[in-house]
């Protein structure tokens, strides 16, 4: 399974249903919605500034992360960002695939 982070950030009606229902059961909103996409919960703080809530799980694939990612967006509730995370042997790989690339300008 792949690694992937979630930044989220709530809108005002995201923020007030925050308050309302507390973190608790956030956490267990977004490890039901992430359970049911096929992946797992690895995972979940509250942040200050630009970031409300940093999240990490564990996909089968990057549809299930984006049929997650899309169905929360859409609630309205919340903005989200997500970033493929790789593991220092995924990287020692990609250093082996011998690339070719000119810059700009080259």
């Amino acid at each position: 399974m792949a690694k992937y982070l979630i930044m989220a950030s709530y809108t005002a009606e995201g923020a007030k249903g925050l308050m309302k229902d507390g973190g608790t059961k956030r956490r267990q909103a977004a490890d039901q919605a992430i359970k049911s996409a096929g992946g797992k919960l690895e995972a979940f703080y509250f942040a200050f500034g630009e970031t409300d809530a940093i999240v990490i799980l564990d996909a089968p694939d990057h549809a299930t992360v984006a049929s997650a990612s899309m169905t929360i967006n859409a609630s309205g509730a919340v903005r989200t960002k997500t970033v493929v995370l790789l593991t220092p042997e995924e990287i020692d790989q990609a250093t082996k695939k011998g690339t070719t690339y000119s810059p700009p300008g080259r």
